[in-house]
């Protein structure tokens, strides 16, 4: 260890101190994450092409756990059992949940996604499939031996000095175990499950193959549909099953935070030389839980400051670099005892490049502006829209061109009308939910919730507005000459911010606390008339 901060310190965001110093330059696995990421999208395709026949003998286990879940469910639902819809959702959460444990690591994963899309899917599937995080049982030690002896190329005793058998944490695809090097460097190393690679793309050509049939009988949501789930599932996940991808990741990262000029984050380092498809040896960090708010105020950490460091890192990642952290939850990330966030496990990346973060930029200066034809473009050019949709048509079908209601001012009734009308239209168009898109939608419904922990009453139209100043500041010229706009001429329209909220124009500030007042407010109203 050394005072002096290294030398890779001068451009990623990396510790001071470190068990070893990255030159880029010479990482042996950077130069193949390239191929292998674009080799495993392009795999995607023939995983979830629709097919006639069932894929092979997988299916008939997974047919049959579906059916002993859902069976009993549909015949519930039929007889009236369930008092309320909410009850019904509820138990066929809880179906699905334990089917999904029963099948293993690929349904765990898919779980675990869910789980982290509160608001992109209904509360009771989010709030059961949260178990999945936790509940994944660990390889035996000697399945771990025998993966990263196969892997390194020698006995683990030779490599290791010392290597905890028992699991820091086991998820659904790989497990880390804390240890330390021959040579003394206290490391974390991340070992995948050695069946994982295998039945994952099984499992996605069987979810590809039954999804056509759940079209419309489980609500599992409304725009992300069981057919495109499982291709936004099987686009992330492939490029999980090599350890090489998720390293060159976390350098990646770690240049774009350095060249941000974000000092807030810090990102492990990865081992130069020992990272292979299953096996990921990283630097050692610990801090306090992001959930640990009391340790986190008693050791005088500004916790306003790590939610501000959070947003602004993932809007700066996709709108200058078009890369951001794509799975953001409570077990990816802990504070260090100086105030700064690690960020960890890089399986999941968001990534935009050419006109895709050039539409992402429209996205985001419409939503500035309040300019709803440039959304609407934008989500069109993201994907989130065929190319040949009348955007006209979409403006006035969902009525964005008329001034927004207070949903608060209307009845339950009203609000269930309106949620139907505008998913009912949304579908008519051929709506979708693109990888990119719905990563950073995920990452953003997180970093609410960790509003609610950290930072309950912290004014979101001042931080809105102090954000887009800072964004205004730094990166105004630039992306300005990216659009092809003169950047001194635009404006935030707080107006736009507010409707957004659903708040009247004459309101000066908006906590959180406040915020979700409303939201339970308005979620009441829905469930109560649900229920009637």
């Amino acid at each position: 260890m050394t005072n002096t901060p290294l030398d890779d310190c001068s451009w990623a965001a990396f510790t001071e101190e470190g068990p070893w110093t990255l030159q880029r330059e010479e990482i042996r696995w950077m130069s193949l994450a390239g191929k292998l990421r674009a080799a495993a999208q392009a795999e995607v395709p023939s995983l979830t092409r629709a097919r006639k026949a069932p894929p092979g003998r997988r299916v008939v286990r997974v047919v049959s756990t579906l059916v002993s879940a859902i069976g009993p469910w549909l015949l519930h639902k039929r007889r009236g059992r369930y008092t309320t819809p909410e009850a019904s959702r509820a138990d066929i959460s809880l179906r699905l949940r334990r089917s999904a444990e029963k099948l293993g690591p690929t349904y765990i994963k898919l779980g675990q996604i869910i789980s982290s899309g509160e608001g992109l899917f209904p509360a009771e599937l989010v709030d059961e499939f949260k178990k999945c995080r936790d509940q994944v049982p660990a390889e035996p030690f000697s399945v771990v031996r025998t993966v990263v002896e196969a892997d390194l190329g020698c006995r683990l005793e030779d490599m290791f000095s010392s290597f905890e058998p028992k699991p820091l944490a086991a998820a659904s695809i790989a497990q880390v175990h804390a240890a330390t090097l021959r040579t003394g460097e206290q490391v974390v190393v991340k070992v995948q499950r050695p069946t994982v690679a295998k039945f994952v793309r099984n499992d996605l050509r069987v979810m590809a193959w039954l999804a056509p049939f759940l079209v419309g009988r489980i609500p599992i949501s409304s725009l992300a549909n069981p057919p495109a789930l499982v291709e936004l599932f099987a686009e992330t996940i492939v490029e999980e099953l090599d350890f090489r991808m998720e390293a060159a990741n976390m350098v990646d990262v770690a240049a774009m935070l350095h060249d941000l000029g974000n000092q807030g984050y810090v990102v492990p380092r990865p081992h130069p030389t020992l990272v292979t498809r299953r096996v990921l040896v990283m630097q050692r960090l610990s801090g306090f839980n992001f959930d640990d708010v009391v340790g986190m105020k008693e050791a005088g950490i500004d916790t306003h400051e790590v939610v501000r460091t959070a947003m602004v890192a993932l809007m700066e990642g996709a709108m200058v670099y078009g890369v951001f952290h794509g799975d953001l939850h409570g077990g990816n990330l802990f504070v260090l005892p100086d105030g700064r966030t690690a960020l960890l496990d890089f399986g999941i990346v968001g990534r935009l490049t050419g006109e895709r973060r050039l539409a992402f930029l429209r996205l985001m200066l419409g939503a500035t502006t309040n300019d709803i034809p440039t959304q609407m473009a934008a989500m069109r050019d993201l994907g989130a829209l065929p190319a040949d949709t009348d955007l006209d048509a979409v403006i006035r079908d969902l009525r964005l061109d008329e001034a927004r209601v207070d949903p608060t001012t209307l009845s339950g009734e009203e609000l269930v009308q309106e949620v139907q009308r505008v998913v009912k239209a949304l579908l008519g168009y051929g709506a979708r939910l693109p990888k990119e898109l719905m990563l950073y939608v995920k990452n953003m419904v997180f970093l609410d919730g960790a509003i609610a922990r950290l930072a309950p009453d912290l004014d979101l139209l001042s931080e809105i507005a102090r954000i887009s100043m800072m964004f205004a500041e730094r990166h105004g010229e630039r992306l300005g000459r990216e659009l092809g706009i003169d950047h001194t001429s635009v404006e935030l329209s707080m107006d736009g911010v507010k409707a957004g909220f659903g708040i009247d124009n004459d309101i000066d500030s908006l906590t959180y606390r406040e915020l979700q007042a409303r939201r339970d407010l308005i979620q009441k109203r829905m469930r109560d008339h649900v229920g009637r």
